[in-house]
């Protein structure tokens, strides 16, 4: 069966439960506002071009993220969905964490740990921000930690910049970064349950199935940027887009400035957006480029459609967002933003306009990463990390 409910943990519609963490799946250009291509439609290259070198295969606990502080550290800080967020340097996995609230997250299913973004200046200011539901209500907290003296632990009491409360516990989102202006955006979730009931991704009045754009710099616990589009209302101050189910990964193009979101589609479609201030990408109206609900006739004008979409047919089931690619090690992949498949496992590239199979990885991809020299990381659910080469050199740590 295909989920109707997908991030880390989802059940279908008849209620079986579907392993499925990752949220986000394999991206399909739109040739047209109303053509999709079918993965098995689209041409395959005669070799896999790519190849993935372990970097750990044991010694992590159900991570779901991997990131770099831009303190020239060369450290790596991977999240673990139970709570804790870890450092490997030299491709060594340090005993203790970096920061350990499991003690204060709901852990299970789709909730946990979910984020983490180091701020620009965080070399000076040793401030980081992370995404997480909470014991015991499962709402949604975005908060403010430091590092301490030592570089490699950080304090554990925290500064609550968000509660979101959540009516369901599932499709909480949960990513956050900082964009080329320096404000932090937030991803979250429609709220849970199936078909969006609240219909809040539409809903300019909540901050849920958005993407949020927060000024940490300023006022307390932040400031808005004044062009948010919402910025002089009473509610929803916060947006910057909205129309998303569960954007489960998002990243900025480290050339361009670039945003993309990878949207977890409900039973049909999973879609890639390029996402721009204001934009309603257009759930629960729309499926990817496919009317929702109403299911035929929808009223499209002032939606964004998505730049890909791909249909969740088995083995595939869940879009996994990644990053345009802007390493050295694998020339050929500059420019493309490279994504994958929780269930079915494809890292995938949009090529030449047109999505292409990079790799059958046989993981469950929970997210990828970058480090600072901007090489991707591929991050298994199941406890690996492993690092995009070439396949004719694949390097090994």
């Amino acid at each position: 069966m295909v989920c109707s409910v997908k991030v880390r943990l989802s059940y279908n519609k008849d209620g079986k439960r579907c392993a499925i963490l990752g949220a986000l799946g394999v991206f399909f250009f739109i040739l047209s506002a109303h053509q999709a291509w079918a993965l098995s439609q689209v041409p395959r290259p005669s070799a896999e071009p790519i190849a993935l070198a372990p970097v750990l295969t044991q010694g992590l606990i159900q991570p779901v993220f991997i990131g770099h502080a831009g303190d020239h550290s060369q450290r790596l800080f991977i999240v673990e969905q139970p709570g804790r967020i870890r450092i490997l340097r030299n491709g060594t996995l340090q005993a203790s964490a970096f920061l350990d609230i499991s003690d204060r997250v709901n852990f299970g299913g789709e909730m946990g740990l979910l984020g983490l973004a180091f701020h620009p200046g965080f070399a000076k200011n040793g401030r980081f921000f992370v995404n997480y539901t909470r014991k015991p209500d499962g709402a949604t907290i975005v908060a403010e930690f430091h590092v301490s003296q030592d570089p490699d632990r950080a304090l554990h009491n925290e500064k609550t910049l968000m509660v979101i409360p959540q009516p369901y516990s599932n499709h909480n989102g949960g990513m956050v970064a900082f964009g080329p202006d320096g404000y932090l955006y937030i991803a979250t979730g429609d709220g849970g349950a199936g078909g969006d009931p609240g219909n809040r991704g539409q809903s300019p009045n909540t901050l849920l199935g958005k993407i949020l754009r927060i000024d940490v710099d300023q006022g307390d616990p932040y400031g808005i940027p004044p062009d948010n589009p919402f910025a002089g209302q009473r509610s929803g101050r916060e947006i910057f887009a909205l129309g998303f189910r569960n954007p489960w990964r998002f990243s900025f193009d480290g050339q361009t400035g670039q945003l993309w979101a990878a949207d977890v589609g409900q039973n049909r479609w999973e879609e890639i957006d390029v996402v721009e201030a204001g934009s309603n990408y257009g759930w629960r109206v729309m499926e990817g480029a496919h009317c929702f609900q109403p299911s035929q006739g929808c009223a499209t004008t002032g939606l964004t459609l998505p730049v890909a979409e791909y249909r969740n047919q088995s083995p595939h089931c869940s879009v996994t967002g990644g990053y345009v690619y802007r390493g050295t090690r694998v020339a050929f992949l500059e420019g493309t933003y490279v994504f994958g498949d929780y269930c079915s496992g494809r890292i995938m590239g949009l090529i030449d306009g047109h999505p292409h199979d990079l790799l059958a990885s046989g993981l469950r991809i929970s997210s990828f990463g970058e480090d600072e020299a901007g090489e991707l990381y591929v991050v298994d659910h199941g406890g690996g990390l492993y690092r995009i080469t070439p396949a004719s050199t694949p390097d090994q740590p």
